[in-house]
């Protein structure tokens, strides 16, 4: 790849990541909001781009992040999805302990708590596994398969969730921010094979 191309590339990636921050920060609606619960509404916005960045890592799509760079720039990114989970969900639970507890028992009346729920736990059995893994001597093809379904769920589960909610994101960057994130991971299960039952 060119050093045009990766400048390129790498501008139209900050540009990806920069909109829907900026988009929410001009959000009108953070005036009548606690600056705990809207830090943990832009906390489930970084997870979001994290979500995107790591299929690009570990695909190799970014320039000069790609093998064994890529894959160890994608543990930590996984490390820091699941602290802004953690902080998403720590922000809403100080302003709104109930809501948190009928989300996490599904018997919230808002369609989108249970998406963010199953999300959450997915995120959270994939990092386990991903510590587990030596331990539990899992077989290269067990835990490419393992992973790969844990990440649909996340990918499904989280753009669902971020679809429903009418929020401080603005509706058009987080439309496009969400379809990013599924053709980035639609586009790694396709040129890795990873539903295959041989080695890609």
């Amino acid at each position: 790849m060119s050093p045009a191309r990766k400048t390129l590339s790498w501008a139209v990636l900050a540009i990806v990541i920069t909109v829907p921050i900026a988009a929410a920060a001009a959000s009108p609606l953070h005036a009548w909001r606690d600056p705990v619960y809207i830090a943990a509404g832009f906390a489930g916005i970084i997870a979001m781009i994290f979500l995107l960045l790591q299929p690009l890592l570990i695909g190799g799509y970014l320039p000069g992040l790609s093998g064994l760079r890529g894959r160890r720039v994608h543990r930590i990114i996984g490390g820091a999805l699941v602290m802004a989970v953690t902080l998403h969900v720590a922000g809403l639970w100080i302003t709104s302990p109930p809501d948190v507890v009928d989300a996490l028992l599904f018997a919230s009346p808002t369609p989108f708590s249970d998406w963010g729920v199953i999300a959450m736990w997915a995120v959270i059995a994939t990092a386990a596994l991903a510590m587990l893994r030596r331990r539990l001597r899992l077989r290269p093809r067990t835990w490419r398969l393992c992973h790969t379904a844990l990440a649909a769920v996340i990918v499904l589960c989280s753009v669902v969730h971020a679809l429903l909610i009418e929020g401080t994101m603005e509706t058009m960057s987080k439309v496009a921010l969400c379809t990013l994130v599924v053709l980035a991971a639609v586009k790694l299960g396709v040129d890795l094979r990873v539903w295959s039952l041989r080695r890609p």
